[in-house]
């Protein structure tokens, strides 16, 4: 389950100002990363990981996602990790993971997919 201020801010996420939505619990990496996403009990599908951070990612996929639905997303040489949808924009969706990322294995997506930190 999901920490109580992840469902509050799923809950909010369409209410939110954009000066609101860009504060955030932790610092953000620019990314490239090709990953594989589904919902529960549906097939997996191509997706990409545009910003990542211990807490949460931005998503770019075709996908029809909504607010305060759960997904799976499988990063590259990692098992598949739980999140929220948190907000949604065309093809781009927030999502918060429902336990956060171990600090290596954050450096290790960055060094291998990174742009440049925010």
């Amino acid at each position: 389950m999901l920490a109580p201020n992840h469902a509050a801010r799923a809950m909010n996420a369409e209410r939110l100002s954009s000066s609101e939505r860009t504060s955030r619990q932790a610092e953000r990496s620019y990314v490239q990363i090709g990953v594989r996403v589904r919902r529960p009990g549906e097939t997996w599908f191509n997706s990409r990981v545009m910003d990542l951070s211990l807490t949460g990612f931005r998503l770019q996929s075709f996908m029809k996602l909504t607010v305060g639905g759960d997904l799976w997303v499988m990063l590259p040489g990692f098992e598949g990790r739980r999140a929220r949808v948190l907000w949604t924009r065309a093809h781009e969706s927030g999502c918060a993971f429902e336990r956060p990322l171990h600090p290596a294995i954050l450096d290790h997506l960055v060094r291998l997919h990174g742009k440049r930190s925010a």
